[in-house]
């Protein structure tokens, strides 16, 4: 930004502050595209122009490709034609033309739209070289179209439910770790969406797109309409934005339809009004017409890249004045729209400097804003407001400054400003699967910890269920100490404590070193095994059982008595419990975390929750959540919730029942493909199913983590006892499962019975991982189905481990997890189980403690 082109002073007012300011300000780009390599066949001179075709030789005749260019060439102290450029392009090559580019633009982060189709284009990841943060946004009708080009299985057809299924499920696979969603309806069939299209006019939709050659191209507008309201469902689920083309574009668009107040439909349903959508483009030449709406729905915000550089000078000034007319400065947001090309980020950001100086200062002179207001609204406008709507960690400082930071690029979860956070809580779980957490106070939160962590004592993953210090034989002492480190994606509001935070801890040895005892990290290490030898990642959802308890007095003593007194799904319990649930569900949604559905259980004051499944390391992530929720919302009303598996030896246990499915490329792939599938499954599903089969007595000292855990596993109370499977059989401890929607014969997922409240989720599924992998890698196969109850087939088959002794014997003597857990970490496990046999063993009434500790 030239300063002999800024006038230091206007009707008096020093503007040395606010040109400091626009000039060292760090710049949030929110939307643009990828670059492609040096030698793509896209031509350099269609960075500067929207036209293409024969169009596109009439570019170096506009305004703004002139001034464009001689920039271009200055930056590079080349000759200031469209030829010395390209020479210089060459003879540099792209890493050094795009190291110069985003250097001089001092951007600090960049939210990708990978999905506009350039030849021999750089992945996401590539862009960190050059800024230091880069995450995804992910463009829905590319994502589509994707889907529609894959080959189907033989015989198999495309079905809208089927198209839905598989849409759906690949936008909430990534749901947590992109920014956001991106629409181009404008450039397809217009803005007009209709959210209440039927499944009648999409189903024909979906079949004209089939009908038409491949690759698919999507065009019709009620299945577009369709696929956009599908969207905007996920996106309120993960709370992600929606990012739409409005105004021009290229010659493939009709203006006409790209105006945004077609939307007005969009934005009056109240299913989709916490459904935040930006306005790119400042929707030019409709920028008052995007000001207007942003100025009267609170959902609605307005981005400014493409109309800067690709305008006049005058016209980018009158653009962005025309944007603040009516929109409040905190919902207009800076972008580059860069594309292809390094260059289009350096104009993106030089230009959008020099405008918005201009807009600002003359606002100064006008007398809408003072000085310090101008400079906030520099900061905001540049960065602060798109760090805010996209969930940005704001640490974030530009490649051009000294203090610049690595490329860890951590979305951060959350839907309330932060100004009025008192403290957040560090939580975690330890080997014995009790919730643990630090408290520190925001400030220091943010200053401290989300760089250095928080000091924890090795012993912490050592403790027992019975007391506050380490088994002898885990090998973990109050020597040595580890840090906390937050995960920060996993940081949330919380909703019981409005003026509070919590947020689920890694373990270092030292920030950036993982410490091989933490369960988070070993989840995550077998997963990778998962996917880079098989290509497959592992879903999982939960069932949360667990009972409700209040207080009474007996005999002058005060004793914890069950809720109510009513059986199975009682409309009865249900009743008296709703206040709670009208509590926890809302608490639970806040957290991006699903419930299918809940019911009383055969318990008395017995309750079932059941989860949505997700990717693994989430789901159990959610899980420790969705506890944290529960206990706290029923203590607040003055009761208890556990979630121990048997609180009380005469009662009905309480499990954590967890489905698993294997997925690739958004896909079930645990699921057979027809009738020639052996059971309904694909061959790699029932290879990982036979090696979790072969495995489960091992399993059980991960998922059944205490001696109470098998006074639950009993024969005829639908908990597992017998080392078997079955389709649909509840007494069978891995159970086939087809639920509705699923082609009859098919199997989605199964799912693992002895698996309870005590254990520590993210271990637990390790576990379960790792014996699925030794499956795949011995290619295992099932022995046929039980489909009867297994007790009575007591002679000829095994009984699952009647102890933790038991279970604990099986893992001594199973190797297959060594390598894939970690040695220091099993032997850390086997300590901590053998110091609970030891003790409960001696203290036969200690069990019942248990309810104030999980």
């Amino acid at each position: 930004m030239p300063g002999s082109t800024l006038a230091e002073t206007v009707d008096g007012m020093d503007l040395t502050e606010l040109r400091k300011a626009v000039k060292e300000a760090e710049l949030v780009d929110a939307h643009a595209h990828n670059i492609v390599a040096i030698d793509s066949a896209l031509p350099f001179i269609s960075g500067f122009s929207e036209a293409n075709g024969d169009a596109l030789s009439y570019a170096p005749h506009s305004l703004s490709f002139k001034r464009n260019l001689k920039d271009v060439a200055e930056l590079y102290g080349c000759e200031k034609t469209l030829h010395g450029v390209e020479e210089h392009r060459r003879l540099a090559g792209l890493q050094s033309i795009s190291s110069t580019c985003f250097r001089a633009a001092g951007i600090s982060a960049i939210l990708i739209d990978d999905g506009l189709r350039l030849d021999k284009k750089h992945e996401i990841d590539w862009h960190k070289n050059f800024a230091p943060v880069v995450g995804r946004i992910l463009r829905i009708e590319h994502l589509a179209e994707e889907i529609l080009n894959e080959e189907l299985p033989v015989g198999s057809s495309w079905t809208l439910d089927f198209f839905t299924e598989i849409f759906v499920g690949k936008l909430k696979s990534v749901g947590d770790k992109i920014f956001g969603l991106k629409s181009i309806a404008a450039y397809r069939s217009g803005l007009e969406i209709n959210t209440n299209v039927t499944k009648k006019d999409a189903e024909e939709g979906l079949a004209e797109v089939l009908h038409a050659a491949k690759p698919v191209r999507i065009s019709n507008k009620s299945f577009i309409d369709y696929v956009f309201t599908r969207s905007l469902e996920v996106g309120l689920l993960f709370d992600l934005p929606m990012q739409i083309h409005t105004g021009f574009g290229d010659k493939d668009l009709d203006m006409r339809l790209s105006n945004p107040l077609h939307l007005r439909d969009v934005l009056k349903d109240k299913r989709f009004s916490k459904c935040r959508i930006v306005l790119l483009h400042a929707s030019y030449p409709f920028s008052k017409e995007a000001s207007y709406l942003a100025s009267i729905y609170p959902q609605v915000y307005l981005d400014f890249g493409l109309a800067v550089p690709k305008l006049s000078v005058h016209g980018m000034i009158s653009s962005v004045k025309e944007l603040l007319e009516l929109a409040p400065i905190k919902k207009v947001m800076f972008s580059t729209d860069g594309y292809a090309f390094p260059e289009t980020f350096y104009l993106g950001a030089k230009k959008s400097r020099e405008v918005v100086f201009s807009v600002l200062r003359d606002a100064c002179a006008d007398g809408d804003l003072s000085i310090p207001e101008a400079i906030e609204a520099a900061k905001d406008i540049f960065s602060q407001n798109a760090i805010q709507f996209y969930k940005i960690n704001s640490s974030v400082k530009s490649s051009g400054s000294e203090n610049s930071v690595s490329p860890n690029f951590v979305k951060v979860n959350g839907n309330d400003s932060e100004d009025d956070v008192s403290f957040v809580r560090v939580i975690w779980s330890d080997a014995s699967g009790q919730q643990r957490c630090r408290v520190v106070p925001k400030n220091r939160f943010n200053d401290v910890v989300t760089k250095n962590g928080i000091g924890l004592t090795f012993a912490s993953m050592g403790m027992t269920s019975f007391t506050d210090g380490p088994a002898d034989e885990t090998n973990l002492t109050g020597v040595g100490e580890i840090r906390l480190m937050p995960d920060l994606s996993t940081k949330w509001r919380i909703p019981w404590e409005k003026q509070e935070e919590m947020v689920l801890a890694d373990m270092h040895l030292k920030p950036g070193e993982a410490w091989e005892y933490c369960p988070r990290e070993a989840l995550r290490r077998v997963s990778k095994f998962l996917k880079d030898e098989f290509n497959l990642v592992m879903n999982a959802g939960f069932e949360n059982e667990f009972f409700i308890l209040k207080g009474t007095l007996r005999d002058g003593k005060e004793e914890l008595v069950p809720f109510d007194s009513t059986p199975y799904c009682s409309t009865s319990s249900y009743d008296a419990a709703s206040y709670l649930f009208h509590e926890v569900i809302p608490a639970l949604h806040s957290l991006n975390i699903t419930v299918e559905q809940l019911h009383a259980e055969s318990g008395k004051g017995q309750f079932e929750m059941v989860l949505g499944h997700t990717a693994c390391m989430h789901a159990a992530d959610n899980l420790i959540y969705t506890r944290e929720v529960i206990r706290a919302i029923t203590r607040k009303h003055g009761l208890l919730a556990t979630f121990i598996p048997k609180y009380a030896l005469d009662e009905i246990g309480s499990g954590a029942h967890v489905h698993i499915s294997l997925w690739q490329n958004g896909q079930n792939v645990f699921m057979g493909s027809g009738g020639s599938s052996r059971h309904g499954m694909s061959k790699v599903g029932e290879e990982f199913l036979a090696g979790v089969l072969h495995h489960l007595p091992a399993i059980l000292a991960f998922t059944a983590p205490i001696p109470n855990s098998y006074d639950r596993i009993q024969p005829n109370t639908w908990t597992g006892a017998y080392k078997c499977w079955g389709k649909e059989n509840r007494e069978a401890p891995l159970r086939t499962a087809c639920p509705p929607g699923i082609q009859h014969g098919l199997v989605s997922n199964f799912e693992i019975k002895s698996f309870d409240g005590c254990a520590n989720p993210h271990l637990g599924l390790a576990a379960i991982l790792a014996a699925g992998i030794d499956g795949l890698r011995n290619h295992l196969s099932l022995p046929e189905p039980v489909d009867t109850n297994p007790s009575s087939l007591d002679a000829e088959l095994q009984r699952l481990p009647k102890s933790l002794s038991e279970s604990l014997e099986a893992l001594k003597e199973d190797n297959a997890f060594t390598d894939l857990i970690g040695e220091k970490l099993l032997v850390a496990i086997k300590g901590i189980r053998k110091a609970e046999i030891d003790y409960y063993s001696n203290h036969k009434d200690a069990y019942k403690q248990l309810i104030y500790r999980y």
